[in-house]
């Protein structure tokens, strides 16, 4: 029997289903069936062009959506069931990603005190539209914050504020055979909403593994009167279900009425039709209210008050108000920007008629936060070897506090901020300054980058619009037209920077300066990182450091720390680069932290002394990983989720084939790579020395000084040190070797 029955159900909108069924064919699962209940001669066509493989059900043109699932449902023999809309897509690796989750549940016993099974899944998803691609959506939160067990809505009602999609749930084989005369129903958030209402028990996947295509408005039928008041049919048949749950009622009650706000607001409905809603969605609101319910506050609250009032024309005038207001703000705002801005302009301009000063450097890192990165080393050198060049940086006014003793500093926008960007002689950035910055002939900017790339950078992430988010190209090339050098660590680097960041800078491939303490680090500075951290001797030490994902709203955690600091056991302290959403005396990390077994390191700087005080790293697709190469320790990396990343995000190479040690695609699988010793074997190593030579290519400790020696000093390419062979270095001592 199949473990997994996906069901794609619908007309051929738009001509999307041929790309699903390919993007299914091209990651096929052993355990899982694919449906097609093609409604139309189109769909049932496309369809057919990929069976055997595809089973087909074809359907009359004009079948409603719920009768193509009922239809699809009934060739179903899998065990569970993912109802897929043939405009939507899936991610690649999607289905291997659901099956593994839910065998995960099903070995753990994802059951509750009573014994019942969980009937619904839910999953991450992102957005396409007519406009943007694989937008991330909101949901990421309220799925992490759940955990990884199942559980009823009552411990988890927040769970109904997620995306009303049936292709972001995936539903027990039993559990929609008992209700599905219950879910059936054309209208997909009414059916998805259900769905949670009836569950026994829910549990949740916190990875994109469903893409929802949203189709133009204007290219779809116009909706008649009674499609809008169907909104208030919808709640008032879920709101019965939550009668008798509080917490349910009162989200789904607070769903309901911001939905009705926001659809009175929104809809440009005729006045007899507007004037209907708003009566018949002010009965609701009454009629539904839970007992004690408080409104929002400010002006949430009066639409809220006035809706439940039913004053249609107060709200109207209110309406009418609020619009006055906002166009008067606006006004204000845009008037204080346009004075602003030429008052910094004029300063600005004057400044850029004064002379280049030589002996002055701007430095910044990271979009101004502070002393760190390959600038920092680079101005620490600079401070060794040309102690007569004076050094600024630009830190933003939150972090300003946090700079080192006698750092002087300039904040973004003030009047010194731009005065010093105009005269200064070097520019020293590892991203970029500012669109308005003008490059004078004779200034220097210095482009020192911050990784190594994995994932697609610059011009590359075109193809890739949920990672480019709007990104204006122009504007990037006209600010990578003003570096004068790029520093790169590794010639895979150089020929990545030069395709993705076009143009005639010259590429200094000297290493990063950052990396130089990983080879100049004494005995001592891995003892003292260790005790600053509260790492006891003799404990392993492994750092989990984890990258963003451009495809979720927000970080959420890929592994159950408390479980896997219970597997590793008592020896083994996790050092977390990573916000988790565990907290309060009841979260089980609340003991391992007292413990020291967990140790959260998020906001530690710098990250190089956490890699010198760390046995191990554990990420997944970080830049961190090339840096850490260069000690020579194990390195594990887990890629639960690497066919959705290479696809949303675009990758220059398959780090399943060139990994740098071993490689773990779901936590069991990690926690037998530390035990079994695996993170340490000969095999891992040999994967680990070919990483290191392919990308530690001019590491060896003198980086930043080639990097000053040439631009700052002006010394000609053969009169720098040489990049030293990578069998002649030697890297810091291991935790092991620093106490021996």
């Amino acid at each position: 029997m199949p473990h997994l029955s996906v069901i794609v159900y619908g007309p051929n909108a738009q001509g999307r289903l041929n790309e699903l069924l390919g993007s299914l064919e091209s990651h096929p699962l052993a355990g899982t069936e694919v449906i097609v209940a093609a409604v139309g001669d189109w769909a049932r066509e496309t369809a057919e062009g990929h069976a055997p493989e595809t089973v087909v059900v074809p359907l009359p043109e004009g079948t409603g959506d719920a009768a193509a699932r009922a239809a699809g449902a009934a060739h179903a023999s899998g065990r569970w069931l993912h109802f897929v809309h043939a405009k939507d897509g899936l991610p690649a690796g999607a289905p291997r990603l659901i099956a593994e989750r839910i065998a995960e549940l099903e070995d753990t016993g994802a059951t509750g005190t009573d014994g019942a099974a969980f009937d619904v899944l839910l999953l991450d998803h992102v957005t396409t539209t007519w406009r943007t691609s694989a937008a991330p959506s909101r949901d990421g939160r309220f799925l992490a914050a759940v955990g990884r067990d199942a559980l009823t809505l009552n411990q988890g009602a927040n769970l109904l504020r997620i995306a009303p999609l049936l292709g972001n749930r995936v539903l027990r084989a039993d559990f929609w055979r008992a209700h599905e005369q219950l879910l059936d129903t054309d209208d997909e958030p009414r059916a998805a909403h259900a769905a949670l209402l009836h569950a026994d028990r829910v549990a949740c996947l916190n990875q994109v593994a469903y893409d929802n295509r949203v189709l133009r408005p204007e290219s779809l039928p116009p909706l008649a009167p009674e499609d809008r008041l169907a909104l208030i049919d919808r709640y008032e048949s879920l709101l019965p279900l939550a009668r008798d749950r509080r917490a349910v009622h009162t989200v789904l009650y607070d769903l309901m009425v911001r939905d009705l706000v926001r659809t009175f607001a929104r809809e440009d409905m005729p006045d007899p039709v507007a004037r209907e809603f708003f009566r018949r969605a002010s009965l609701a609101a009454v009629r539904w209210r839970p007992e004690g319910h408080q409104r929002p506050p400010g002006l949430e609250g009066v639409r809220h008050s006035l809706l439940e009032e039913g004053a249609y024309s107060k709200y109207r005038a209110f309406q009418a108000a609020n619009r006055t207001r906002r166009a008067a703000r606006k006004a204000v705002r845009t008037r204080k920007r346009q004075v602003s801005a030429k008052v910094r302009d004029h300063q600005y301009r004057r400044a850029l008629s004064r002379p280049v000063d030589p002996n002055l450097a701007v430095f910044a890192a990271y979009w101004e936060r502070g002393v760190s990165c390959n600038p920092a080393a680079v101005a620490a050198k600079l401070a060794e070897l040309a102690p007569h060049i004076h050094r600024v940086w630009v830190v933003n006014k939150e972090n300003a506090a946090l700079l080192p003793p006698g750092t002087d500093h300039v904040v973004p926008g003030t009047r010194r901020y731009w005065e010093t960007l105009a005269t200064a002689r070097y520019l020293v950035n590892n991203v970029n300054f500012p669109n308005a910055m003008v490059k004078r002939p004779d200034a220097i900017h210095l482009q020192t980058h911050h990784g190594t790339p994995l994932k697609r950078m610059g011009l590359d992430q075109m193809e890739h619009p949920a990672a480019a988010k709007g990104l204006d190209f122009a504007a990037l090339l006209a600010r990578i037209d003003k570096w004068d050098y790029s520093v790169s660590a590794n010639s895979h680097s150089t020929r990545m920077w030069e395709r993705a960041y076009p143009a005639r800078y010259t590429s200094l491939d000297y290493g990063y300066p950052r990396n130089d303490v990983y080879y100049t680090a004494t005995a001592a500075d891995v003892r003292a990182a260790r005790e600053r951290l509260g790492i006891a001797p003799g404990r392993t030490a492994v750092l989990y450091a984890p990258t963003h994902r451009d495809y979720e709203a927000g970080f959420t955690p890929r592994l159950d720390l408390a479980a896997l600091a219970d597997r590793l056991g008592e020896n083994t302290v996790l050092l977390v680069r990573a916000h988790y959403f565990y907290g309060g005396a009841a979260s089980p990390l609340t003991g391992l932290r007292r413990s020291g077994r967990i140790i959260d390191v998020s906001t530690y700087d710098p990250v190089e002394e956490l890699c010198l005080a760390a046995d191990a790293l554990v990420t997944d697709y970080s830049s961190i990983m090339f840096d850490y190469a260069n000690l020579d320790r194990p390195i594990v990396v887990y890629a639960d989720d690497w066919e959705t990343y290479r696809t949303t995000r675009g990758v220059y190479f398959d780090l399943m084939a060139e990994h740098p040690g071993q490689v773990a695609r779901t936590q069991e699988e990690l926690t037998e790579v530390f035990l079994s010793g695996a993170w340490r074997d000969e095999s891992a190593a040999k994967a680990r020395a070919a990483f290191r030579r392919r990308f530690c290519e001019y590491d060896d400790g003198r980086a930043a000084e080639r990097v000053v020696r040439r631009v700052f000093l002006g010394e000609p390419e053969e009169a720098l040190p040489p990049v030293l062979p990578i069998e002649e270095r030697t890297p810091a001592p291991t935790p092991e070797e620093a106490t021996a």
